[in-house]
């Protein structure tokens, strides 16, 4: 069985590994060659050295960009052209009877197309997101949240979990539909409605959020700073209220509107009015004032240490849905006439 679903499946699986032979080249040469162009210029720095470093990395950004762009595409083509097809493709052309007839169980002929195809959308995507982890690494000097999607979905183990997710939900859908082209469309409709929805509304409650009262401009590793007075009308009257941003190094910021309000020590929002701190009209109130008034905002936030417990969550989550989507479909085919 593993061999007829090798020759079944080996124009997909040949197409696949030239487009990652080529993805390789490049970030490989084009990696070492960005390295060799930074190399010795410091991070740390004057503006001078600062300015050439940025500049290089700068003009690498759209190489950059559509590295990662390969790595979220890839198991939405997978799961589309890969899982989709599986069996959808069999019960359309009757190849399936074929198989059924020698008596070879259905749920064996599943389980090696299965296994054979996850195998190969995991290796692949892996292996693809190794490659622009490497490659990304100069820019992650300027941009470390890494919690952010962009980098989230890109990095560690989640595109494993993705690329089994899509195999199966492809698989599922195409043998639900019975028709290839119309479980392609499904498939990639699907997956990146999940792909949108669970940073949005599932990866946040992964785990509990920490709540803190953060001291504005006080705290290692944390940073809250004045950001001004808010003004929903347009008009900076007495009521409106003092408005911080606050800063998680590495981690996830998850309040519900930032900047945030500023509290004082008893909880109290304070407005305009009734901040401590000497202002004007030209100018803010004072940092250093600020800084010892004893003022607050109230965050919740992941902190970065729990980054890979959360990329073990997700992934986690993705394989128990592949799980799930394999069992519904071995169920489906036994029942198929």
């Amino acid at each position: 069985m593993t061999w007829l679903t090798w020759r079944q499946q080996r124009a997909q699986f040949l197409a696949a590994a030239a487009v990652l032979v080529l993805a390789a080249a490049y970030l490989l040469v084009d990696g070492v060659r960005l390295r060799h162009q930074i190399h010795g210029l410091p991070t740390d720095c004057g503006i001078n050295a600062c300015f050439d470093l940025e500049r290089v990395i700068s003009s690498k950004r759209n190489a950059y960009l559509a590295a990662g762009a390969l790595v979220l595409l890839a198991p939405a083509l997978i799961g589309a052209f890969w899982g989709a097809p599986l069996i959808a493709r069999e019960l359309e052309t009757g190849t399936h009877r074929t198989v059924w007839n020698q008596s070879v169980p259905r749920g064996r002929w599943l389980a090696a197309k299965l296994l054979l195809t996850t195998a190969a959308a995991v290796l692949v995507t892996g292996l693809l997101s190794l490659l622009v982890t490497w490659y990304a690494a100069p820019f992650d000097r300027f941009d470390r949240d890494r919690f952010q999607p962009l980098l989230f979905d890109l990095r560690g183990l989640v595109p494993l979990g993705y690329a089994a997710f899509a195999v199966a939900l492809g698989t599922c859908t195409g043998l639900f539909l019975r028709r290839t082209l119309a479980a392609m469309a499904v498939t990639l409709a699907v997956f990146t409605a999940v792909q949108v929805l669970v940073p949005l509304a599932v990866r946040p409650h992964l785990q509990q959020p920490v709540h803190e009262l953060a001291a504005l401009d006080k705290g290692p590793g944390r940073l809250g700073s004045f950001a001004g007075f808010e003004t929903p009308s347009g008009h900076l009257g007495p009521d409106a209220r003092m408005l911080a941003t606050f800063d998680v190094p590495d981690g996830w910021v998850l309040s519900d509107r930032t900047p945030l309000p500023v509290r004082d020590a008893t909880g109290r929002v304070l407005t305009l009015a009734s901040q401590p701190c000497p202002r004007s009209d030209e100018h803010p109130p004072d940092s250093a004032c600020l800084a010892e008034a004893d003022l607050y905002v109230a965050v919740d936030y992941q902190p970065a240490d729990r980054y890979w417990t959360f990329q073990l969550a997700e992934t986690g989550l993705y394989l128990a849905l592949a799980a799930a989507l394999a069992a519904l479909t071995s169920w489906r085919l036994r029942r198929l006439g």
